[in-house]
């Protein structure tokens, strides 16, 4: 596996999705219970937003997307440590409003990389998600999120200061690829979750919203290996271990 000597060690990653169930196998995986943080499977916290802009403390997954997604992030970076931000509550929709709120809920609670397995292709919200986008990358965060799919540009992830991520059905689940899109270089992965025993890949949960989650786990091993990295510097470490 690409940059397999580091493991997310000492980065925090906000999943903003549809909560996680912590106690899944694929979330607790080898490390288990973290007595010296009191985490398990390495989630350090979570808040839920409703579509009012109120808080919850659930932020469990009653959908199983955030915890699938959260599952690929974990198996390449097991031990990054999750934050978990609930914006889907009964189904894989929400405002902008609810999303500009998870961004920056996961900015103060203090992400190094956002994974944002979701966007929006409407252009009417260039200019605020925009504005967080900025706001995220002057205090170093990294958000992580989908160029394009199936001929649609995604926002925020075809925004500048966005770590810009492709789906590739040919590429392994332990590998990607850097790759030049429409000017903009980025990361192209699998679109596979973790498998499921017994359950064939075709009828597992599979998107673009995989290749985000397995980009992130190797965004956050390349941020290990060059700590508090520009976005330039980040992309030149992924290329020399590809």
């Amino acid at each position: 596996m690409y940059l397999d000597r580091y493991t997310g060690r000492g980065i925090h990653i906000a999943v903003v999705d549809s909560g996680v169930h912590a106690a899944h196998p694929h979330i607790v995986g080898a490390t288990g219970q973290d007595a010296s943080r009191g985490s398990l499977g390495g989630i350090i916290g979570g808040v839920g937003i409703h579509e009012d802009g109120s808080l919850d403390d659930d932020y469990v997954d009653r959908l199983g997307h955030g915890t699938a997604v959260t599952a690929a992030i974990r198996e390449k970076a097991p031990e990054a440590q999750i934050i978990v931000v609930k914006i889907f509550w009964r189904a894989l929709a929400s405002g902008i409003a609810t999303l500009v709120r998870g961004l920056e809920e996961a900015c103060e609670r203090g992400a190094h990389i956002i994974s944002l397995s979701l966007g929006t292709g409407q252009t009417a919200h260039r200019d605020v998600l925009e504005r967080v986008v900025v706001r995220a990358a002057s205090r170093g965060i990294l958000i992580v999120s989908a160029l394009e799919d199936d001929g649609v540009r995604w926002l925020p992830g075809s925004l500048d200061g966005v770590v810009p991520v492709l789906l590739d059905w040919k590429c392994a689940r332990d590998a990607y690829q850097i790759v030049d899109r429409v000017g903009r270089t980025a990361i192209a992965a699998s679109g596979y979750p973790r498998d499921i025993p017994g359950v064939p890949p075709d009828r597992n949960l599979k998107g673009i919203s995989f290749a985000v989650a397995n980009a992130t786990g190797f965004v956050a091993r390349a941020l290990e290996a060059t700590p508090q990295a520009s976005l330039t510097n980040l992309f030149e470490t992924l290329k020399s271990e590809a």
